[in-house]
């Protein structure tokens, strides 16, 4: 009996940029039951992006982009790449082997991420900047002093003199 060693896969989806915003999970059945057919086992599935392509696929001009790592049999990555090339929603793939990453490789942040953090962070401090000004009377006309106040802390004598 053959033991298979599984190896460490990256596979790059492309889908409609409209289908996957409208039926994200869907897709990612469509993906997870493809890998399964091959025996393979994922480890993280992430959307990497979303893109102009650069020349129409099917009719389509925008692309969505999901990564996944997988553990899979190098014997059956062919017939994976045949069952997506027979897939209607999978539009590409390239799967490549990646025995050299490490786990924190594997969890870097995609574009996709990144983007959503950075804007999560400029909502935020947006937020709080707005919290600051309207709560804030420091330098307001209220505390600031007025020319009779600053005339007694000069002995009565005004700024001409």
């Amino acid at each position: 009996m053959d033991t298979v060693v599984k190896k460490l896969y990256e596979g790059l989806f492309l889908v409609d940029s409209g289908e996957a915003a409208a039926d994200w999970d869907g897709i990612n059945n469509v993906i997870e039951k493809i890998l399964a057919r091959g025996d393979a086992e994922i480890v993280s599935t992430r959307k990497w992006d979303e893109r102009r392509l650069a020349y129409d696929i099917a009719g389509k001009s925008r692309g969505t982009y999901i990564l996944v790592y997988f553990h899979g049999d190098p014997a059956k990555i062919s017939a994976i790449e045949r069952t997506v090339q027979l897939s209607e929603q999978i539009m590409r793939v390239l799967i490549l082997r990646t025995d050299r990453m490490s786990k924190e490789d594997v969890e870097k942040d995609t574009p996709a991420a990144i983007v959503e953090k950075t804007s999560a962070e400029a909502e935020a401090k947006k937020n709080t900047q707005k919290v600051g000004q309207s709560g804030d009377t420091t330098g307001t006309q209220e505390n600031s002093p007025t020319a009779a106040d600053t005339a007694e802390a000069n002995n009565g004598k005004s700024a001409s003199e």
